[in-house]
């Protein structure tokens, strides 16, 4: 029976890695009539005065500037949002170039979003179908799909997560019981070693670190005007290299991505080489 291809997981933060800025602040923010600056001041003056999480505080404010500007909290309208987000050159036609140079590789790229941006404008967008799986925040909607509670929440921490869950194969997020039972790392869908984390900033230092110390690797992406935090995820070895967010083809990030796909792929095929022949020995 002829083997299947072995996965290499790419992973990407949402906002400000593959979008230009938060979400919330292209069509959302604009549209309950405030500025990016007042939102966020809102949203973490509250988390600060209730002590409660950052993300519940933005996903909080949200539903209440929204039913304050009588804007709709739908589910619908949240999707439609996606439409309107702004994507860094080449963004749009990356996965399909990567997808191409795994396949020549020998080796199967799946995408992966793990964000603590809201699912449902990342599923309005243009690159929504590119991805094995969206990890993000997203609502608990009723029966007339109004808006009621957060249903998930991604944060910095809980972020590492959704690695275990690619690693395992266990991408369902009501089961906790397989994502916790034993399996031995070699038997995994997804060997951290297999894994490549993009993200561009202090939020992502749990799973760049994560994925590093596994064996896998991280890079820190940044616009070209700002490169002070990719410059210190760098630095304090949280990445393994800082590169401008430009997913242009044949761009430095497109040439170092292939680069650690074809390293991925000679090492899964030199440990299967090498489980095979340990087998022979036992026999």
């Amino acid at each position: 029976m002829k083997k299947a291809k072995p996965t290499v997981a790419v992973m990407y933060d949402f906002d400000k890695t593959l979008c230009t800025k938060d979400m919330q602040e292209y069509s959302f923010i604009p549209n309950v009539n405030m500025t990016p600056a007042e939102f966020w001041r809102e949203s973490n003056e509250l988390a600060a005065q209730k002590k409660m999480d950052g993300i519940l505080a933005y996903m909080f404010v949200m539903l209440d500037r929204a039913r304050t500007a009588r804007k709709s909290v739908r589910r619908e309208s949240f999707v439609a949002l996606g439409k309107d987000l702004e994507f860094y050159p080449g963004v749009e036609t990356w996965f399909e170039r990567i997808n191409a140079f795994g396949k020549a590789e020998g080796v199967d790229v799946k995408h992966y979003i793990i964000s603590s941006g809201l699912r449902e404008i990342i599923e309005g967008s243009s690159i929504y179908k590119y991805f094995a799986e969206v990890f993000a925040c997203e609502f608990l909607y009723d029966v007339d799909d109004v808006a009621q509670w957060p249903k998930n929440v991604v944060n910095y921490t809980t972020k590492t997560q959704f690695l275990f869950r690619i690693n395992k194969g266990v991408l369902d997020l009501s089961d906790d019981k397989t994502l916790n039972d034993y399996i031995p790392e070699d038997e995994r869908p997804v060997p951290f070693r297999n894994m490549l984390y993009i993200g561009d900033g202090k939020t992502d230092v749990p799973c760049m670190k994560l994925v590093r110390v596994n064996g896998g690797c991280s890079i820190a992406v940044y616009p070209r005007s700002r490169r002070e935090t990719a410059s210190e995820l760098l630095r304090d070895g949280r990445a393994d290299f800082m590169l401008p967010a430009d997913y242009s083809q044949d761009g430095e990030l497109e040439r170092t991505v292939q680069t650690v796909i074809r390293k991925m792929a000679i090492a899964d095929r030199l440990k299967r080489q090498s489980a095979a022949q340990m087998e022979k020995v036992r026999l």
